[in-house]
């Protein structure tokens, strides 16, 4: 009997990935795909899907990525065949058999084939950059001081990211960028105060000047990514993200939310009490960003006197009431910290679940977890990494 590689599904797939540059982290989309389509993206589809169970399974036989699939022996021949003529997939010689029979010649992405190239822009005073295996591994390290005239700042970023392809030594599957501020949809930097940027057209930009697929959003958004893939975070998981200001990441369902406007995440200015509180540099009194920024934190901390556990459980506290409203809203499972782990880890994160319990149904909500990532400083960067692997290769 012939089995059909398509089954109807009432779920738009979004672009496909396989090399045409689909935003498949865009909003609406489900990141990872794990069935079947409609037959106008069968295809294209399934190679997303042959690819993203090597990414996360490793290798196996044709036969095992039949069963595993779904889709017929001579589909999955059919792909393998393709993909290994594109220079995604390498057969990694045969497995070892105990009893009868052939065995199988094992395949895999080609993980050493090609190489991510990583933009962080979300730093004050240095920009990151970073060569990366397909799995997230750096292999090769560039920065670059934030130019003290705004100005110099597009040629700056301009002339890393040509180091960076200059230095990857291996073709290059594409480019991701984490911006501050509110990027949209197309790779616009709509506004960026950090880097008096207003409307720049930061894709489009690096896509001239390299001749290669780029993908920017904000920094936020692109560490939830890298959460999502490489930290083991569940589907529904909101990744805040405390530095010099305090920005989050939202994935509901497994889909990126962005928001009407792309501000979706955006809580560093939301005002957490009614009791006053320093002046935040938006203007307003008592945002969220003017008790838990890094520099907010530090200089309650340094303060004559200061009680330092008091500090922190007040600043956890006011995270928790911004976070509260969110996660009643969303029914999200997880909150992910991400910032300097001596300021976030401890009687902080600690103050914010004791808030988020008191102020969500218990019956629902008492199993949030709140933790620090352990991606470390480099998860905007590995973000990147997580744009370009699905808007390419529909792996994530």
């Amino acid at each position: 009997m012939v089995t059909s590689d398509v089954q109807r599904s009432t779920a738009d797939p979004g672009p496909s990935a396989g090399g045409n540059g689909g935003r498949t982290f865009g909003p609406g989309r489900s990141l990872r795909h794990a069935a079947k389509v409609l037959p106008e993206h069968a295809r294209a589809h399934n190679r997303s899907l042959v690819l993203q169970t090597l990414f996360h399974q490793g290798a196996m036989s044709r036969a095992d990525l039949s069963r595993e699939t779904g889709l017929t022996r001579v589909t999955i021949s059919d792909l393998i065949a393709e993909l290994i003529e594109d220079g995604y997939v390498a057969e990694r010689g045969t497995r070892e058999v105990t009893g009868p029979g052939k065995p199988g010649i094992l395949v895999d992405l080609d993980r050493e084939g090609h190489r991510i190239i990583g933009l962080d822009l979300s730093r004050s005073d240095r920009f990151f950059g970073a060569v990366l295996t397909l799995d997230g591994e750096i292999v090769a390290r560039h920065e670059a001081s934030v130019p003290a005239d705004p100005a110099d700042i597009l040629a700056t970023v301009i002339r890393l990211t040509r180091e960076l392809v200059a230095d990857a030594h291996a073709p290059v599957l594409g480019v991701g960028v984490g911006s501050p501020g509110i990027v949209d949809d197309h790779g616009t930097v709509l506004t960026a105060p950090n880097l008096r940027w207003t409307d720049i057209d930061l894709e489009g930009i690096l896509r001239a000047e390299v001749s290669l697929p780029v993908l920017v959003a904000n920094d936020a958004n692109a560490a939830v990514l890298a959460e999502y893939t490489f930290g083991g975070a569940g589907d529904d998981v909101m990744l805040v993200r405390v530095g010099r200001g305090v920005g989050s990441g939202l994935l509901s369902g497994g889909q990126p939310m962005l928001g009407g406007r792309f501000a979706a995440g955006e809580i560093g200015h939301v005002t957490v009490g009614t009791d006053g509180g320093p002046v935040c540099v938006c203007g307003k009194v008592g945002c969220l960003e003017a008790w838990l920024s890094v520099p907010s934190l530090e200089r309650a901390l340094a303060e004559e006197g200061a009680d330092a556990t008091a500090v922190l459980r007040d600043a956890g506290e006011r995270l928790g009431i911004a976070l509260a409203p969110i996660v009643g809203a969303l029914d999200l499972s997880e909150i992910v910290l991400s910032g300097p782990s001596p300021l976030l880890d401890g009687p902080l994160a600690e103050a914010t679940v004791e808030t988020l319990r008191a102020r969500t149904l218990a019956e629902f909500h008492d199993g949030v977890q709140v933790r620090m990532t352990e991606q470390g400083e480099d998860i905007v960067l590995r973000g990147a990494a997580v744009m370009v692997l699905s808007g390419q290769l529909g792996v994530s």
